[in-house]
Parts: structure tokens; C-alpha cells; sequence
């Protein structure tokens, strides 16, 4: 019987790290079945869900915790089932705008308030190309329940948004 792993680990970046910490999943016999990894600054981080049988479950906890200690990784492992399929709308969410402090919690705030949730967020910050003006964007896909009655949402998200001097997008996930 399948069983699953959520991991996090964090700690100082370098070439092959993506490879061994793979291949730590690999030779326990666990399957990455979802997965995120970025640099931030000097550090990598990951979060991932891994699957496998019991035996090699308990063998990757055991051989994770040795990596991490080696690699210099912060580590942190939680046993998890996956996540039902869900039944509400899937959106995205796509702004940008000139740096500023509060964005995300303003988005997550919005969101929250509607009882829509956040399934994943990614952010970046850049220059803008003529002018060098720091920049901020932020992707979000979000579940709206179907109760929300879609036309009234963009409503009050453009609203919002303009309130804020967002350039923001809600559109469906498309497929």
C-alpha cells in the first residue's frame, strides 16, 4: 500500500544537490510524486511529496536525515496522504506592479476573505527593461468555489486591484 512523505528542506545551495537528494529518494525506492525547488538568495530550498511502500518510506526518514545532515540542510518530514481531487474552479491570479510591501498578504487576504484557497504561490522581483524601476509579480493558482458567483468575483478583484495599483488577471486554468 502506497503511503506518502511531505518534505521541506532548506540550506546552502550548490551544483549536484538537486541530483543527490534525488538519488537518496531513488535508491530508497520512494517516487517524487510533486515537487518545488528554487534558489533564494545563497540557499535552496525544496518541498516535495514522495511515495512509496511502508519499508521504504521508514528507510528514506532514516537516509533523508543522514543527507541533510552531510548536505547542511535543514530538514523536515511529515508523513501525508495525497490531497482529494478538489471540485472547485481552478484560477490563476497574475500581477504585477511597482515594489511594494503587503502585495502577497493583500492577494491572500482577498482570497481569504472569499473562502478561496491557495494552492500555490511563486513571486519575482526585477528591474523593468526601459525604465530600471524595481518590479514585483506574483502567480497564484487558486480553487473558487462554486458558490462564487464568477462575474461578481472579477468585479471585485479589478476593483480591488485598481484600489492597489495592481495589473492583475483572473482567468480559469486552462488545460
Amino acid at each position: 500500500m502506497k503511503q506518502h512523505l511531505a518534505i521541506s528542506a532548506i540550506g546552502p545551495d550548490r551544483t549536484g544537490l538537486v541530483h543527490d537528494l534525488t538519488r537518496v529518494i531513488s535508491d530508497c525506492g520512494g517516487s517524487i510524486g510533486e515537487s518545488r525547488m528554487a534558489t533564494l538568495g545563497n540557499e535552496f530550498a525544496v518541498v516535495l511529496l514522495v511515495s512509496g511502500n511502508w519499508h521504504s518510506l521508514a528507510k528514506l526518514e532514516t537516509e533523508l536525515a543522514k543527507f541533510a545532515s552531510e548536505a547542511e540542510l535543514t530538514l523536515n518530514i511529515r508523513r501525508t496522504e495525497p490531497r482529494p481531487p478538489r471540485t472547485e474552479l481552478p484560477y490563476t491570479i497574475d500581477a504585477v506592479c511597482l515594489d511594494q510591501t503587503g502585495v502577497v498578504s493583500a492577494l491572500a487576504g482577498f482570497c481569504s476573505q472569499r473562502g478561496i484557497d491557495i494552492a500555490e504561490v511563486s513571486t519575482h522581483s526585477y528591474a523593468a527593461a526601459h525604465t530600471g524601476a524595481q518590479m514585483f509579480s506574483v502567480q497564484m493558482n487558486v480553487s473558487v468555489p462554486s458558490r462564487i458567483h464568477l462575474a461578481h468575483l472579477r468585479e471585485e478583484f479589478l476593483d480591488f486591484c485598481d484600489a492597489r495599483n495592481l495589473d492583475a488577471i483572473l482567468d480559469p486554468v486552462k488545460s
